[in-house]
C-alpha cells in the first residue's frame, strides 16, 4: 500500500463503547482487534466528509473484510467542536451506520495540543483511515482510501 511502513503505535484512547454501545471499563488495545490486519477510522460527529464518504467507505470495508479476520475500531478524534463531538455521539453513529465495532472517544488530553490518536498516528483531520498489516506495521494512513483497492490488497496477502 505505501512504502513508508512503520510499527503501529498502541492505542492510548481511554473512553470506549463496545459493539453493543456499552461503555467499557478498560481501553481497547490493538491486540483486542485480533491477530490479522486492522482498520482504524478516525471521525468527528460534525464532519460532513465523515458522513458523506468516510462512514460509507468503512461500511464497505467492514462488509467485505470483517469475516476474513480484519479487525476494526472507530475513533472520534475531538480536536475541535467539543460541544458537538461528544462521547454520547459514539452510539448515535454506531447505530446509524450499523457498525458492530468498538468506538472510542479521544478528546485532547490536558496539557497537550492533539488527541492521542492524531498525535500517535500523525493524522491530519477527519475522515482518516489507518491500516495496519498482520505484522503490526502501518501500511496506509490518509484521508482518501479506495475501498476496492484495499479489499483486493488484503485478499492477496
Amino acid at each position: 500500500m505505501t512504502s513508508a511502513e512503520q510499527p503501529a503505535p498502541e492505542l492510548r484512547v481511554r473512553q470506549w463503547i463496545d459493539v453493543d454501545g456499552t461503555p467499557l471499563d478498560v481501553p481497547v488495545t490493538l491486540s483486542d482487534l485480533g491477530e490479522g490486519p486492522k482498520i482504524l477510522f478516525a471521525f468527528q460527529h460534525w464532519c460532513r466528509g465523515c458522513h458523506l464518504h468516510g462512514f460509507p467507505t468503512l461500511q464497505r470495508l467492514h462488509a467485505s473484510l470483517a469475516t476474513r479476520g480484519v479487525g476494526f475500531a472507530v475513533i472520534q478524534t475531538v480536536f475541535e467542536g467539543e460541544h458537538e463531538n461528544t462521547f454520547e455521539k459514539l452510539r448515535v453513529n454506531q447505530v446509524k451506520y450499523d457498525l458492530p465495532v468498538s468506538f472510542g472517544h479521544d478528546p485532547i488530553p490536558e496539557g497537550t495540543r492533539l488527541p492521542t490518536f492524531m498525535e500517535d498516528y500523525r493524522t491530519r483531520g477527519t475522515p482518516w483511515f489507518s491500516v495496519i498489516d498482520a505484522g503490526g506495521a502501518v501500511i496506509f494512513s490518509d484521508f482518501h482510501l479506495d475501498a476496492d483497492k484495499l479489499v483486493a490488497h488484503l485478499e492477496r496477502v
